[in-house]
């Protein structure tokens, strides 16, 4: 990149004696950081059109919060985001037993030893992507109660076009399910509520699910629900109320299994110009509305609210070890895991 800058700098220490740091990249328009202590996004800086600069991703402003934080807030999420039904799977005739964090049923984001509170190996690097960091750790067979001993890698980069590339890698010794993501929490606003944000998806269907958010295996065409339709630009809050509690659902990407990088969003902000396009080579991306949020304590002590937030987290399908006709998500020790999603930022770069 032409401008670009990198940055190290010390974020704290861990009770454990444990030094973390933080990085940030630049690429003389807008820039993102992000830190060792469970490789999580602490903020995107993108102009707005009135001249000021806005973080658009909620989080913590300090060590400590993240430490603490229950909403993973930018964090990367493993060894299998979103939900696992039963807390438990099979595979080749062995069932797994997972922590059941979520309901007292269900195995949510790995569980309670999760990857979001570890400190990863950080270094520079530049790819055909951009310029970014490379966050590495082992995670050993039975971590979380899976299978197979990883090599996690995960990688995010910034080019000069303004792409923030999310690249996920994992190498297992034995058959393990995977499904990485990134868990930032968007308002291109840089705070308020995203109901006023404009979302469209590139998605026909989406997964129906329990009442306890799991899959139930029936996929919903958007034709038979409108609540759901977001195929042309909608008010996130338009139809929020028929939802329930708000959006929470596995959208299904249009055109996925050729292998290919598909477009599956574009969400915009009216009042600060600020738009962001997700494209990725996933075949999902749970679409949540930040709907237990209410009373979080965020950065610089702003009082967080429900709907504050949009996260899209591009993944494989929730809860895939127990559905056979979804994508498969076992990895193998012949079939490693290598997936990406670009987040790529408009805005007025002559402000």
């Amino acid at each position: 990149m032409v401008n670009s800058k990198f940055k190290k700098s010390r974020f704290g220490t861990l009770s454990d004696g444990k030094k973390v740091h933080i990085y940030t990249v630049s690429n003389g328009k807008m820039s993102f950081s992000a830190t060792d202590f469970g490789c999580t996004i602490t903020s995107i800086i993108v102009p707005s059109k009135d001249g000021s600069k806005k973080d658009v991703v909620l989080g913590h402003s300090t060590l400590a919060g993240f430490v603490n934080d229950t909403a993973c807030f930018g964090t990367a999420v493993g060894r299998f985001a979103n939900r696992i039904g039963g807390g438990s799977f099979t595979i080749n005739g062995k069932k797994y037993e997972l922590d059941k964090n979520d309901s007292g049923i269900n195995c949510l984001h790995g569980g309670f030893d999760r990857f979001e509170k570890k400190v990863w190996k950080a270094s520079k690097i530049k790819t055909e992507h951009g310029i970014g960091i490379e966050f590495t750790r082992f995670s050993p067979d039975g971590e979380q109660g899976f299978p197979g001993n990883a090599q996690v890698k995960v990688i995010y980069t910034l080019n000069d076009n303004n792409e923030l590339t999310f690249e996920y890698f994992l190498k297992t010794d034995k058959p393990t399910p995977v499904n990485l993501t990134n868990h930032s929490y968007f308002n291109l606003n840089g705070n308020g509520t995203v109901e006023n944000h404009l979302l469209k998806l590139d998605s026909s269907a989406y997964l129906e699910v329990n009442d306890t958010v799991v899959p139930t295996g029936k996929i919903i065409s958007l034709d038979e629900d409108k609540d759901f339709d977001f195929r042309s630009f909608k008010r996130i809050g338009q139809d929020i109320k028929n939802t329930g509690r708000g959006y929470d659902h596995a959208f299904l990407v249009d055109g996925w299994g050729d292998g290919k990088i598909h477009q599956i969003a574009v969400l915009k902000s009216e009042e600060t110009g600020i738009s962001m396009t997700v494209s990725t080579s996933l075949p999902a991306a749970q679409i949540y509305t930040a709907n237990f949020l209410e009373g979080t304590t965020g950065k610089f002590g702003r009082l967080y609210h429900n709907h504050d937030a949009l996260c899209i987290e591009t993944e494989g399908y929730p809860d895939a070890p127990n559905h056979s006709d979804f994508p498969d998500c076992i990895v193998t020790p012949e079939k490693p895991y290598h997936e990406l999603s670009v987040y790529r930022f408009d805005f007025a770069e002559n402000v």
